[in-house]
């Protein structure tokens, strides 16, 4: 039987076992809520606790500044639409025309009250420390008391890889009176990520990017910068209302223990495959444009192939039981261009012809030989 290859960990990532086993108890015998004052509820209590710690460590924080959600979607729309002393804050929001949508589209839904300015992006996908200066520079421009400033910029793009300068952007915000959230959820675990020292006010985390379960994720406020996002019990010190997710918390922690711990093994061994995976597709011959910056997540290979069709070459892997992602998305009328590409400008004769590897730790050599072999076969057929 032939075996299946996944090659889109930027989409999800699967399960470490040794989150899987230790989030069982808690799903099945320590099943008691944490809020609860009996004997029962303790283990779970102490679980979540020793969780938070775990996480704290892992980005180079304290415990206190932690907070659980239910992702990365979550932690964001936490950002932008909390961030705050009160709802009726006038809120002015830089950020870039390359985020996610769980940040473009906060930020949409605030556009009424607000005022939001989206930065363009280099060809590679890089944010200028200098534009971001100048979007917040209000030296000139009209201010009441109530403004207050905020800058969400992503560690590293989900489509093309792409690695931002976030402690020189963190810097040019302070100096300019704003705070500053970053989009964190596909670096985490998979890149250093020290909040002191890139001196981020606020970071989004999403636990089933680096081998945690789904559904749940963090979100680090540095100093209660942000309102409460949900209404009701008093979990979460207050801030985050609803029993905890517990046995996901539990496996986030471990997960991400595990990959920090192996972080420098995993990137050595992701690396030498995107290297092995590019060698192949250089000699190919294909004319072929690499998207994003130098400066990437590991593994995470964006390529626009000139007059090819990304949605059909993504069907035809998956019929060879190859599972990669596209930066184009067909519907019954129009071919929709990712608006990351757009931002990069890539050419119309390529931009089309554009797929997503993004190779992770379970990946092997023979894995990447099949899956360029297979694209440069598809490529080549007339």
């Amino acid at each position: 039987m032939r075996q299946h290859i996944y090659a889109d960990n930027a989409a999800t990532t699967k399960l470490d076992i040794d989150a899987f086993e230790a989030m069982k108890p808690f799903l099945l015998e320590e099943y008691g809520n944490p809020s609860q004052p009996y004997f029962f509820a303790k283990k779970a209590k102490i679980a979540i606790k020793k969780a938070r710690e775990t996480i704290a460590e892992c980005i180079g924080t304290e415990p206190e500044h932690i907070f659980f959600t239910s992702g990365g979607t979550e932690s964001d729309n936490w950002a932008i639409k909390c961030y705050g002393a009160a709802p009726g804050d006038v809120k002015v929001i830089v950020t870039s025309s390359i985020e996610h949508h769980a940040i473009l589209n906060a930020c949409q839904s605030q556009k009424i009250q607000h005022s939001i300015h989206y930065l363009p992006v280099d060809k590679n996908g890089l944010v200028s420390p200098d534009d971001l200066d100048k979007a917040l520079d209000w030296s000139e421009k009209p201010i009441c008391s109530c403004m207050v400033f905020l800058a969400s910029i992503m560690m590293a793009n989900n489509e093309i890889g792409t690695i931002q300068p976030i402690k020189e952007l963190a810097a040019v915000a302070h100096k300019r009176g704003a705070s500053f959230h970053t989009d964190a959820v596909q670096a985490v675990g998979h890149i250093p990520v020290n909040v002191k020292d890139l001196d981020v006010d606020m970071l989004s985390a999403s636990a089933h990017k680096f081998n945690g379960p789904k559904g749940v994720g963090f979100f680090y406020d540095k100093g209660r910068l942000v309102y409460p996002h949900n209404d009701g019990g008093s979990q979460e010190d207050g801030r985050r209302a609803g029993t905890e997710n517990v046995a996901g918390i539990v496996g986030m922690a471990v997960a991400l223990r595990k990959n920090c711990s192996k972080l420098e093994e995993n990137q050595r061994h992701i690396r030498l495959l995107e290297d092995r995976f590019m060698g192949l597709i250089y000699q190919s011959g294909l004319d072929f444009i690499r998207n994003g910056s130098e400066h990437h997540l590991p593994g995470l290979i964006s390529l626009s192939f000139k007059n090819q069709d990304g949605e059909k070459l993504l069907h035809r892997l998956d019929l060879m039981g190859i599972s990669v992602s596209t930066g184009a998305a067909c519907d019954s009328v129009n071919t929709q261009i990712s608006h990351v590409l757009k931002a990069i400008r890539v050419p119309d004769d390529y931009v089309r012809g554009t797929i997503r590897i993004s190779l992770g730790k379970n990946n092997t050599e023979e894995e990447v030989d099949r899956i360029a072999n297979n694209i440069i076969k598809i490529c080549s057929e007339r």
